[in-house]
């Protein structure tokens, strides 16, 4: 079968592209940017790709044209798709229908460390033998790629509550149909799509009623998570967090994993931050779900060695180390600042904030964000293409928030202040305007 992507360079769309590719499609796909490192994975694979939407492309002999949530009416390769009645299909459904349809799926839904959670329980099932085919919103640094097509009946996928398509308004999540469910957390966001948390709340129950009466469900102690649950379940729940449920004892790079008075053994790792504890605590316990006893997978965790772009360290120069992380929410910025804060100790942070997910662009969440930066020493935000007033929504950090209206402001700004001994955190969803290694590249010319 031959499939034509629309919008394959994304994340999600490309990892369909590769798993389609591996069971023997011919496969070829366009975006409106095709750039690495997804365009360059995507060639290595043999996978024509093809710039921008032309109505052309509708000859180009595919079997169905593959749709992702990128793509919008008044795309015209779209619409020259409709007019002439060509086969098409969502990516979501494409993959449920083609690949997921006979396997045991471990899905991991939350509004943060779904990336994180997803490449853990992948390792921990391959150390185990168990091979897993799995399709990961990031690059895990122990696989080195985000999708991979196996013979295994196992399949771990990262289950996002983002639309599934123009013409299927669903979160992607639903067409999974997991066995094993980690619901780890959720809060409002993407408010470019719903309404507020209630309208959410409302796909995760509709993710709910998908898992079988034979699966599991494991679900930290949140209160929106509780009241999803409280519309109905038909599955068995497992807590996460609780001393008379799955919980943890420790601290970040040392804790113990218990459920109830059972004690399965200790992590030590060098991975920070409470939330990497409770990503740890769910994997595990989808892990045991899928046959993996908790002492193997607390074996494998140890050798876990996180995700890109995951507090990832991009380096150190003149003294100063530089992490990239993906962190655009409130609550995930405040959890990697104290994670952070717990490694470095006194020493200074500097925190560097791109406000571009579609959520913070339009300020649904902006009056958090100042507190979410508490534990920085320095903020520095960058303003360029926000329509709401950053200096105004930053005012409660005082002197020590910089706001820029440029990128080059925001890099001068930096390495006139940055000194030896700092711990510089650049958190974007994006790529910053490669901000990471410009900055590395300056304190070099700094330092010599």
């Amino acid at each position: 079968m031959h499939l034509h992507i629309l919008g394959i360079c994304g994340t999600f769309m490309g990892g369909v592209a590769a798993l389609a590719r591996a069971q023997g499609h011919t496969v070829t796909g366009c975006d409106s940017q095709v750039y690495p490192p997804m365009s360059d994975q995507l060639r290595l694979l043999g996978i024509e790709l093809i710039e921008g939407y032309h109505s052309d492309q509708a000859q180009i002999g595919a079997d169905v044209f593959v749709i992702g949530n990128v793509v919008r009416r008044g795309n015209p390769l779209m619409e020259t798709i409709l007019n002439r009645g060509l086969p098409y299909i969502s990516g979501p459904q494409w993959l449920a229908e083609n690949l997921l349809h006979d396997k045991w799926v471990l899905a991991v839904a939350g509004t943060h460390g779904k990336t994180t959670t997803t490449s853990m329980l992948a390792w921990i099932l391959d150390s185990a033998g168990l091979n897993p085919g799995f399709l990961i919103g990031g690059i895990p640094a122990n696989f080195s790629l985000s999708a991979r097509f196996s013979d295994s009946p196992f399949f771990v996928i990262e289950a996002d509550e983002y639309d599934t398509a123009f013409f299927d308004k669903r979160s992607k999540f639903v067409h999974y149909h997991p066995r094993t469910l980690i619901l780890n957390n959720l809060e409002f966001d993407h408010a470019d799509i719903f309404a507020d948390l209630a309208a959410i709340e409302t796909q995760f129950h509709h993710l709910v009623r998908t898992v079988p009466g034979e699966g599991l469900i494991l679900a930290h102690q949140e209160a929106s998570i509780a009241r999803v649950l409280a519309r109905g379940v038909w599955t068995p729940v497992e807590m996460l967090d609780a001393p008379d449920a799955w919980h943890t004892v420790g601290v970040d790079d040392h804790f113990a994993v218990q459920q109830q008075q059972t004690l399965f053994g200790e992590v030590h790792w060098s991975l920070m931050g409470a939330h990497n504890r409770a990503n740890a605590l769910a994997a595990i316990a989808a892990a045991r779900h899928a046959g993996v006893p908790p002492g193997l997978a607390i074996q494998a965790l140890q050798q876990f060695t996180g995700v890109k772009r995951r507090m990832e360290i991009r380096g150190k120069a003149d003294g100063i180390t530089v992490y990239d992380d993906f962190a655009h929410h409130p609550t995930a910025i405040a959890s990697t600042l104290a994670g952070l804060r717990r490694k470095t100790g006194d020493a200074r942070i500097l925190a560097v904030l791109e406000p571009r997910s579609n959520t913070m662009k339009l300020g649904a969440i902006k009056d958090a964000l100042p507190a979410s930066l508490a534990l920085a020493d320095e903020v520095y935000c960058l303003a360029e293409g926000i329509d709401w007033n950053v200096r105004d929504t930053m005012a409660p950090l005082g002197t020590r928030c910089h706001v820029c209206d440029t990128l080059t402001e925001l890099l001068q700004t930096l390495l006139q202040q940055a000194k030896n001994g700092d711990h510089v955190l650049i958190m974007s969803n994006g790529s910053f305007g490669d901000l990471h290694a410009k900055l590395l590249q300056g304190l070099a010319q700094r330092d010599s």
